[in-house]
């Protein structure tokens, strides 16, 4: 302890993860890398004149959030065009963000959504219709995508695409068509998405600059939520290397503010096996340092491998030729030592997957690939021993939180209490982890994952597991920390507030372990450090994370609505209900801006003295 540390965190509940050292109050960072947990006193021995020292209040602070399973590198190239309906409550404030957008979007733009929420979280339960698109947006290509199981487009877009009554349907998918056979604009997955994402990529690009810009912000409002490290499950329309330039300018600036492990996603189908072979001569899996390096192959390994979890459609059989496809794959990555993970939403693609799996490893072992399957929602007690056996493991994603509904109504209220069954899988020792499966399903909001892994519940509310098959706060913490830095292959690097460990931590805004659980969503971060070094800040801690440039274009709906949107506060509920009942009368002028700002920070309670002044009789309504 004689070496003076850069930086200092003290007065924090930290839950460290380290079951040598649960709890802490402070933290010393030097060269940015761990260096001494323990008590403010012993702590504060490693400060010097040089020494940043930050009081955190009481606050809980946990080891930055990895998630196992995100599209960040594509998710990032584009989140500047998005308009995120993450985390609305209401179609109906769904539907003013879509209006204000389109007045602001100039032509050729589209206006998209893409992914992130499900019809179940909004009051209405409801997706807007194609007349309520058109009528808010006549001349400007709307694009929305629900989920894997379709796109709404308006008029104007199917303009822009070209899809005519001439257009035929896709494989696997479905253009909807009216009476006289001209389409309606709704586009269906059945089951197979590709015709959604074809015709979202028919959309315009932006320039590399703005890609650039795009992705710092992505990354920033992932680091907002307290995440420090993604592993990258590559994704359609994402082309090594040509999608990956951005990501590793970036990196070369030092502009990266989250650490990316990224996996090789194939993009050619019935060639699979060319592009591995190619790459597994000009890629070393771990090749990279500890902010960007290569994590091995998938998420899909062969295209007839595929299941999507389109649950809104029967489960789909995969071709025959499948296993004859898959093990060369396999056999190949096995060989090169690379690890992999493949997408695998239902047991049966599982089963089939572990017989080719099997077969490869006893001629070349699999153990210490650190290889597994992702998502899982349906796999039984018996393949999950079966992965047990051949060292693998199992990212799990919050997909059913969004669709969760979806798999009741196909399959029943029973069958969904182990989709999937984490539990068993933890009592079966192999390694789990948490992730998101962001941006085109799920959200990627960590904390409506760890709410779904604590709850068991739906966004739309539905209870779908029993309490053997949820996690308490801690285990469904580690999840999303130490747990998912096996699937990277980096242990004991990072995921704990631990001595020699990468200093990446969070300061939350509210207590993970304290709140109730309705609340665990809508916690957010007030610090985030990579490395010891600030990537965001709030509030108190605003200024401490250097500015990014404003979002480009200076049309994103970046600039006017952020990313995932907070719930409103109970007081703005309150106000807004009083408003709506005539109680802001008083008020006069001032009423309108008090709704959206006085009845935002009006804490509970004070609400009754408030309301009151303003000659509400319904404050406790």
């Amino acid at each position: 302890m004689s070496e003076i540390a850069d930086l200092i965190l003290f007065n924090g509940k930290m839950t460290t993860l380290d079951r040598t050292n649960p709890t802490a109050e402070a933290v010393a960072v030097r060269d940015g890398v761990i260096v001494f947990v323990g008590t403010t006193a012993d702590t504060m021995r490693l400060a010097g004149t040089t020494t940043r020292i930050i009081d955190v209040g009481g606050r809980r602070v946990i080891p930055g959030l990895i998630d196992s399973h995100m599209h960040i590198i594509r998710g990032g190239l584009n989140y500047n065009m998005e308009l995120r309906w993450d985390g609305v409550r209401s179609l109906a404030d769904a539907m003013d963000m879509l209006k204000r957008q389109v007045a602001v979007t100039p032509a050729p733009q589209w206006v998209r959504v893409v992914g992130g929420f499900t019809e179940n979280q909004f009051a209405e339960k409801r997706l807007p219709t194609l007349e309520e698109i058109n009528a808010v947006s006549p001349d400007t290509p709307v694009f929305i995508l629900h989920l894997y199981d379709r796109a709404l487009l308006n008029a104007a877009a199917l303009r822009v695409v070209g899809y005519t009554k001439d257009t035929p349907d896709p494989p696997a998918g479905e253009i909807i068509r009216d009476a006289n056979g001209n389409p309606t604009g709704l586009l269906v997955a059945k089951p197979n998405a590709t015709i959604l994402y074809a015709t979202l990529a028919k959309g315009p690009k932006l320039p590399p600059e703005y890609q650039k810009n795009s992705t710092r912000h992505f990354m920033r409002e992932v680091n907002r939520l307290g995440v420090t490290s993604v592993i990258d499950a590559g994704g359609g329309f994402q082309n090594y290397p040509e999608d990956y330039s951005v990501i590793e300018d970036l990196h070369l600036e030092g502009n990266l503010t989250v650490r990316i492990a990224y996996n090789l996603f194939t993009q050619k189908p019935k060639a699979e096996l060319a592009d591995f072979a190619g790459w597994s001569k000009t890629v070393t899996p771990g090749q990279g340092d500890d902010l960007y390096r290569h994590n091995g192959a998938g998420e899909m390994l062969v295209y007839s491998a595929a299941d999507f979890e389109d649950f809104q459609v029967a489960r789909p059989d995969l071709p025959g030729a499948m296993e004859g496809d898959l093990e060369p794959v396999v056999r190949l990555l096995a060989e090169n030592r690379w690890p992999f993970r493949l997408h695998a939403t239902y047991d049966e693609t599982i089963s089939r997957a572990l017989d080719v799996f099997e077969k490869v490893d006893s001629d070349v072992p699999l153990k210490g690939l650190n290889w597994f399957f992702d998502h899982a929602e349906t796999i039984t007690d018996r393949n999950i021993d079966r992965i047990a056996a051949l060292g693998g493991g199992i990212a799990v994603q919050h997909r059913m939180a969004y669709q969760g509904e979806y798999f009741v109504d196909r399959y029943g209220a029973k069958a969904a209490e182990r989709t999937p069954p984490i539990r068993r899988m933890l009592e079966a020792g192999i390694p789990v982890g948490a992730g998101t499966d962001a941006t085109r399903v799920a959200s990627y909001n960590p904390w409506v994952s760890l709410s779904w892994l604590v709850t068991g519940r739906t966004l739309g509310g539905l209870s779908l597991y029993p309490p053997a098959n949820r996690l308490d706060r801690e285990d469904a913490l580690r999840l999303w920390t130490e747990a998912n830095t096996w699937f990277s292959s980096e242990p004991d690097k990072k995921g704990q507030i631990k001595d020699g460990q990468l200093a990446d931590l969070v300061v939350l805004s509210d207590d993970y372990f304290a709140v109730s659980e309705d609340r665990i969503q809508d916690i957010t971060s007030v610090l985030t450090l990579l490395g010891g070094v600030p990537v965001h800040g709030d509030g108190a801690f605003r200024d401490l994370a250097p500015p990014l440039p404003p979002a480009m274009p200076d049309w994103s709906p970046v600039r006017t609505f952020g990313g995932y949107q907070p719930r409103k506060t109970d007081s703005a509920q309150k106000y807004a209900f009083a408003a709506a009942c005539g109680c802001a009368k008083a008020c006069g002028v001032h009423g309108h801006a008090h709704a959206g700002a006085w009845g935002a920070s009006v804490p509970v309670g004070d609400q009754q003295g408030f309301f009151g002044a303003l000659g509400c009789a319904c404050w406790a309504f």
